[in-house]
């Protein structure tokens, strides 16, 4: 049985999608905001604090999903190849997005880290990232892949019904 067809009701395909868009989103914006925060304290231009943000988002992404698959038992390489195909494509999504969002916006990239335009502006282009991804998320768990690979790890339920993808 897959988990695709144990939420196969809108309704809770809706929350597990809502919970692994939150679960992406809580990932990604570990790392941009860590990535936003040096990058302005550096005085870094646009490209390199991207760069930056970019790189941490996919780490931590990739660490909270990776955690409760290594906690399970499961070895390295088998939870990063998990990892890989559970949160690449809304990992993306959300970091073209809400980076996308912070350039558009005049000033917030330039602004200090005291200024309510840096933090305002980061916490509008994560919010309409998490937005963005859900239908993209949703899409993925419909079919068994994204999240759906990963969710009997992340819920404690590793019994004898394994995804494969």
């Amino acid at each position: 049985m897959n988990d695709a067809a144990v939420h196969a009701s809108g309704e809770s395909l809706n929350r597990l999608a809502y919970s692994a868009t939150l679960h992406c989103l809580t990932g990604c914006s570990i790392g941009e905001v860590l990535g936003m925060i040096i990058g302005v304290a550096m005085g870094w231009g646009n490209l390199v604090t991207i760069g930056l943000a970019v790189a941490l988002a996919f780490f931590f992404g990739y660490m909270l999903t990776m955690l409760p698959l290594l906690r399970s038992g499961m070895e390295l390489k088998k939870a990063l190849r998990l990892a890989l195909a559970a949160d690449t494509i809304t990992i993306t999504i959300m970091e073209i997005v809400d980076n996308a969002i912070m350039l558009a916006i005049p000033g917030a990239m330039s602004t200090g880290l005291n200024e309510f335009l840096f933090w305002g502006s980061l916490a509008i282009a994560l919010l309409v990232a998490g937005v963005a991804t859900f239908p993209v998320m949703r899409w993925l768990i419909s079919r068994g892949r994204g999240h759906a690979v990963v969710h009997k790890y992340h819920t404690g339920d590793t019994g004898h019904h394994e995804t494969h993808h």
